[in-house]
């Protein structure tokens, strides 16, 4: 027969692995800081032309596929117009 006592210790040890198993589960090594953009991702500044000619795309109202197109083709002319003809 077990007695009294027994109980309290089988479940006094019940508890405090029950405890102990939550604590160690709720320990977690800190997150690493926040690294860095890639060198590739630093801003650069933009170029006049590239400037000039998103505005002209925001004023037609060109989003995506229309608006990079419209763009290359802008600042090639912009770039054509820039270099002299050299002849």
């Amino acid at each position: 027969m077990i007695t009294i006592s027994s109980r309290a210790v089988g479940l006094a040890l019940a508890a405090s692995l029950l405890f102990a198993g939550s604590a160690f589960a709720q320990t977690t090594t800190p997150a690493p800081a926040a690294t860095p953009a890639p060198a590739a991702k630093t801003a650069k500044p933009h170029s006049a032309a590239s400037l000039e000619c998103s505005k002209e795309a925001d004023a037609k109202g060109l989003h995506g596929k229309e608006r990079k197109k419209f763009r290359s083709d802008c600042k090639k002319q912009a770039a054509d117009k820039a270099a002299p003809a050299s002849k």
